[in-house]
């Protein structure tokens, strides 16, 4: 009995499949992961300085803040390759 996985496993030639939705995937996972490090970096960042220091709570905030604007100031300006 033939089996019906490999019996056209001749029919695919190499470069020839469209990978256009791969491709859009791929670029989605490297947003997600870009962003999302930057998210969890900032909460990180503020979290650390409010609780571990001395500093209280608003010098946390202007260092998760600043942390975002340079994150995104890069994220911004390597998306446009």
């Amino acid at each position: 009995m033939a089996d019906p996985h490999h019996a056209d496993h001749d029919d695919y030639q190499r470069g020839t499949m469209e990978i256009s939705e791969q491709v859009a995937t791929w670029k989605l996972v490297q947003v997600l992961f870009s962003w999302g490090s930057l998210g969890i970096s900032v909460l990180l960042l503020m979290a650390t300085i409010w609780f571990c220091t001395p500093a209280g709570f608003f010098a946390g905030l202007i260092a998760g803040v600043v942390l975002f604007a340079a994150g995104f100031f890069f994220l911004k300006s390597g998306s446009s390759h």
